[in-house]
């Protein structure tokens, strides 16, 4: 369980405060919305600064003495060393903020941007195509701002020794959060709330806890959609207060350019490498291919359709199959979630420690698509493997951007013997879990309480289950128990045979009738009208005998499909008539009263069949060869996971004389309102 260090939070708070009276500076010349694009990237280089100066005197030293020709890996490695201290990052240029404050003010617009030119490569690139800096300064400079808003900045203490990483990832935590409130329209695309990440990592660590003991334990945390960085963020916080001589690597990959920025700035100013956070599309270009993790998490965007760069993920699904990471199927165009959770699978460690993961989406993967579908497949796929743990239902109006339900999917390859075999569905989404927000924010109305935290967590380490205070909201199943066979049950097909005005109108409209030359036409609606009987058949034979001699006996010859037309049009569904037989003899299926029941995988079809349908419909059979390619048996086997169905709460209608007479209220005052506006 996440506890929070409050001097920390407090340090950060005071800092965040400080940061936010700076953004004073800005009002007039940038709105809001567009304050974080010039804080942020201060912060982060006003961090840097401090975290350099230290080592500037040897760094310049290391670079004026590397040798001619020296490749990029070479002189990186050279110059990080003598940074020391495992920092990533240098800058060459014998600026400083200090430096700068000290120079000319008219200078600082062109001071800094040789300062920021200065820093490696990777770092530069997050500067000037990321955060689009440079565009900020020139928009800073115009309002001749720039400077005052520098010298805030410089006199900002950011120091190690004065914030620590941990302090300084609340403060970067605290802006973001600030900013995406005044932005509602992005809010919910870079950020999602604390209580929701802080809720998924209890949950993927709390049964690991004899795991993360000890001396020498290393972690890899993995975000393929990792935003801003708070989901690893707050990850590696809750595994250093468990244990905090571990290890924590963080990786991700981000394909927001600004996102991506502050997600590798947090790395920066938090001493984490900033090479394991990746730009660009995780499903289409996976930056860490070959890499495995322990904990994986993420919030990956709902119902975005991936039309666009759908080409090499189909690909890689054909040619690859179970060896790539969309073997198992790929969902409608629509929504890319699963194609998310499919790749994080394909990241589980396979040693004795597996892995675990944590993933948030909204309702669409628990039971869209039916038996044979993608989605279903998809879900078929985990269940029969196993790596469904638990699902858990979250409280509506619990994100900015949007209020509907969402849901925590956990997962593991390496589950307790407990467990196996076994999904636990956990209802969090009622008043005992959550509190309303003293003011709302966009959509986010709804926040998870620490005591509804602790509870949810608990009841899914301890597998509540029947009796107990959590009987209503946890429930446990087997993973057979959300596959069901879907048959085909069709029902015998039964015409009757008429030449009359109304059917041979539809006759005319046939596309094979039309297609004959008038002439051709004429005969044969002269047989049809004026050769066969206009008595009402109820048989099939019997019509086709009277109508094969009509056409004999006028001379008229017809090929099938124009037999098989008149036949349509001249016939209509008749419960009364007599059934339709194939060449062989056996009853024709209807179309029209095709139907397809849903059998419990569990359950023996014929038993069902025996029991549901039979009585009702005696003459209905099932389609045998209606089958899928994975399954030997009939019918198509689909996996779904309705939490309705299992969690459905009855609530009583309202009284009928409440409702009339709130009808009559409101008649009284629509009828008051009408003589108001008629004078």
């Amino acid at each position: 369980m996440i506890c929070v260090d409050q001097g920390v939070v407090s340090k950060a708070k005071v800092l965040s405060n400080f940061v936010w009276q700076i953004a004073e500076t800005l009002r007039g010349d940038f709105k809001q919305s567009e304050y974080g694009k010039v804080i942020l990237p201060f912060v982060v280089l006003r961090r840097l600064d401090c975290i350099l100066e230290p080592t500037k005197d040897a760094v310049l030293k290391a670079h004026a003495g590397l040798p001619p020709g020296i490749d990029e890996q070479t002189r990186d490695m050279m110059l990080y060393g003598a940074i020391g201290g495992g920092i990533r990052v240098y800058n060459t240029s014998t600026l400083t903020f200090a430096k700068i404050r000290a120079q000319n003010p008219s200078d600082v617009h062109k001071n800094i941007i040789a300062y920021i030119t200065a820093f490696s490569d990777s770092v530069r690139d997050v500067f000037l195509d990321k955060f689009l800096f440079t565009d900020q300064l020139k928009r800073l400079a115009d309002a001749t701002i720039l400077w005052k808003v520098f010298e805030q900045f410089a006199s900002l203490d950011l120091r190690p020794e004065a914030v620590s990483t941990l302090a300084m990832g609340y403060l970067f935590e605290d802006l973001i959060r600030r900013f995406s409130e005044i932005s509602n329209e992005t809010a919910g695309e870079h950020f999602t709330p604390r209580e929701v990440i802080r809720l998924i990592v209890d949950l993927i660590i709390v049964n690991d806890d004899e795991k993360l003991r000890g001396q020498g334990i290393i972690r890899q945390i993995y975000d393929p959609a990792c935003g801003t960085g708070g989901m690893l963020a707050l990850a590696e916080e809750a595994l250093k207060e468990f244990n905090p001589d571990i290890r924590v690597e963080l990786f991700g990959q981000e394909l927001n350019g600004e996102s991506f920025g502050i997600c590798k700035s947090d790395m920066l100013v938090t001493g984490h490498d900033p090479e394991n956070i990746a730009f660009g599309n995780t499903l289409t270009q996976d930056a860490h291919k070959d890499r495995r993790f322990h904990y994986m998490l993420s919030n990956p965007p709902y119902g975005v359709d991936w039309k666009k760069y759908q080409e090499p993920i189909r690909e890689e699904a054909a040619t690859q199959g179970n060896d790539g990471r969309f073997g198992a199927g790929l969902p409608r165009i629509s929504d890319g979630q699963l194609l998310f959770l499919q790749h994080m699978i394909s990241k589980m460690r396979t040693d004795e420690i597996g892995s675990r993961i944590g993933i948030v989406m909204n309702g669409s993967p628990l039971f869209t698509g039916g038996a044979g579908s993608g989605e279903s497949e998809i879900r078929r796929w985990m269940l029969e493997n196993d790596w469904i743990e638990a699902i858990v239902a979250l409280p509506t109006d619990l994100f900015y951007n949007t209020g509907i339900q969402t849901y925590v999917w956990l997962l593991t390859n390496h589950r307790d013997r407990r467990r196996r075999g076994k999904v636990q569905l956990i209802d969090a989404s009622g008043e005992r879990f959550w509190a309303p927000m003293r003011k709302n924010l966009g959509s986010k109305r709804r926040e998870i309480r620490d005591d509804g935290r602790e509870a949810i967590t608990h009841i899914f380490h301890e597998m509540a289950n029947g009796g107990g205070p959590w009987s209503a909201v946890s429930k446990i199943f087997d993973a057979s128990d959300f596959g069901y066979r879907e048959i085909r049950v069709e029902r015998p097909l039964r015409l009757n045979f008429q030449s009359s005005p109304e059917r041979i109108a539809q006759l005319k409209l046939a596309k094979p009738f039309l297609k004959l030359d008038p002439a051709d036409q004429d005969d044969v609606l002269n047989v049809i009208a004026n050769r066969l009987p206009t008595t009402l058949f109820k048989e099939r034979p019997a019509f086709e005998a009277a109508l094969t001699k009509a056409l004999k006996g006028a001379g008229v010859k017809i090929g099938a499909p124009v037999r098989k037309a008149i036949l349509s049009a001249l016939s209509e569904r008749d419960e009364s008539a007599a059934i339709c037989l194939d060449g062989d003899g056996r009853p024709e299926p209807d179309p029209e009263l095709r139907d397809h029941e849903v059998v419990p995988l569990k359950e023996d079809w014929k038993d069902y069949v025996a029991r549901e349908v039979t009585p009702f419909v005696p003459d209905a059979w099932v389609d045998e060869t209606y089958r899928d390619d994975a399954d030997k048996g009939v019918g198509r086997v689909g996996y779904e996971i309705n939490f309705n169905r299992y969690f459905y709460r009855y609530v009583a209608p309202r009284p009928l004389a409440e409702i009339d007479a709130e009808l009559k209220t409101l008649e009284t005052d629509i009828a008051n309102l009408l003589k108001e506006v008629a004078g």
